[in-house]
């Protein structure tokens, strides 16, 4: 996707933005339980979608980076993916 294909599909996703040429959310639990919980939703999702995030955790705190190596940026797979993870909250 162009850099103007990704800024308008954002307007889609007012919660994620553009950090290091990926998607990026970042997530606040409030607790470890409910985080890790939240990523072993958005795993299924992934596993499911056969695309992956890069992610870490933190305590009550969750990043996901989403990129599509395949197409070396972001495609129309990450815009999917962080709908259906907007969509577990």
């Amino acid at each position: 996707m162009s850099a103007a294909e990704v800024e308008a599909r954002l307007g889609d996703l007012p919660d994620w933005g553009i950090d290091q040429h990926k998607l990026f959310r970042h997530f606040v639990f409030s607790n470890f339980v409910d985080a890790w919980g939240f990523m072993s939703q958005v795993a299924l999702l992934a596993e499911t979608m056969n695309h992956h995030p890069e992610w870490s955790n933190v305590y009550n705190r969750v990043e996901i980076y989403l990129t599509t190596h395949d197409a070396d940026g972001i495609s129309e797979k990450d815009f999917a993916l962080a709908s259906q993870i907007d969509s577990l909250l």
